[in-house]
Parts: structure tokens; C-alpha cells; sequence
């Protein structure tokens, strides 16, 4: 059984307090089946965003880098998914360090 996405949003956003690392919903999704976006801004002009997807060759779900570069070009990347699913979540996570949490494990 998968979890909502509500809920996995609040362990995420829980997790990346307790680690001291700054993060907000800047979409709300759909409680229940809402993809989710994870956009890494290092408060430079830069940032990355991340999306989950099946590693076909091991089935795994995996995050993975939609777009990455000057923070506008990743906004437009978002603003562009966000066009094909008006259920998608949107987390924004700032960090200079570039640490994210994604690749810990339980957040896949």
C-alpha cells in the first residue's frame, strides 16, 4: 500500500526540520494521488528540481533531476508540469549546501 501524498509531504517537510534545512509547499496537490515535485533552490541563482520515477530496470522508485540550472529556467520547468497536472504538489527546499534529503532512505 502506498502512502498519500499528504502524508508523505508532512514526514518529508518533518524530516527536513529536524535536519535544520528550510522548506515549504509552494502547490498543494491532491491529498491523496498528487505527484510531487521537489525544486532545491542553493540560494545562488541556481536550483534543481526532482520528480519520482520507476527505475524500469530494477522497479524501484527513484528520484530523479527534471531540470537544474539558473532558478528561472527550473520555475519555467515546473510552471510547465504543473500545466499537464493541476494535482501536482510542488515542495521548495533551501539549502546552500544542496542537501535535499531524497537520497536518505524511506523517501522514495
Amino acid at each position: 500500500m502506498r502512502l498519500t501524498s499528504d502524508f508523505w509531504i508532512k514526514a518529508y517537510l518533518a524530516r527536513l526540520r529536524l535536519a535544520g534545512i528550510p522548506a515549504f509547499v509552494v502547490t498543494h496537490g491532491d491529498d491523496t494521488a498528487g505527484a510531487v515535485l521537489v525544486k532545491l533552490n542553493t540560494l545562488d541563482g541556481q536550483a534543481r528540481a526532482f520528480q519520482r520515477s520507476f527505475d524500469l530496470s530494477t522497479g524501484d522508485r527513484v528520484w530523479v533531476v527534471l531540470a537544474e540550472g539558473h532558478e528561472a529556467e527550473v520555475d519555467a520547468a515546473i510552471a510547465r508540469q504543473r500545466g499537464f497536472d493541476p494535482d501536482l504538489w510542488v515542495i521548495e527546499v533551501e539549502d546552500r549546501a544542496g542537501r535535499h534529503l531524497l537520497d536518505e532512505d524511506g523517501l522514495t
